[in-house]
């Protein structure tokens, strides 16, 4: 399957996935958790594939590209840190945390193996 979009890569799939679980599961957060942990859990998440999609825009210059794979990869452990604390402060079941971090753990690895490896992504003459 040619990649046409970053909406094609699996690790866009996969954070999109993780980015619905976490609104998913942040809706029955307390109110007082709005506009801290609710906010700043949805945002980080969100962002890891917004930072995708502005990477693969960008992906005719490796430098431009790097950069916005790497924001995407801070996002994604930004959210892994507000998912600790949203079981430490007994928003999320041990089980659900367990769950959504693993997928954390997945995005991360995959982002970890493009900033790596970022030459079969970014646009040449060729391609």
């Amino acid at each position: 399957m040619q990649i046409r979009s970053a909406k094609d890569l699996i690790v866009y799939q996969k954070a999109y996935s993780l980015a619905l679980d976490v609104f998913s599961v942040s809706k029955s957060f307390p109110k007082e958790e709005r506009y801290s942990l609710t906010d700043q859990m949805r945002r980080s998440s969100r962002s890891v594939c917004a930072n995708l999609r502005e990477a693969w825009a960008k992906r005719r210059y490796e430098a431009h590209f790097v950069s916005k794979l790497t924001d995407a990869d801070g996002e994604n452990t930004e959210t892994d840190t507000w998912l600790d604390f949203a079981q430490d402060c007994f928003c999320i079941y041990k089980e659900t945390h367990r769950r959504l971090v693993a997928l954390c753990a997945e995005v991360g690895k995959m982002l970890g193996a493009m900033l790596i490896n970022p030459k079969p992504f970014l646009l040449t003459a060729e391609s």
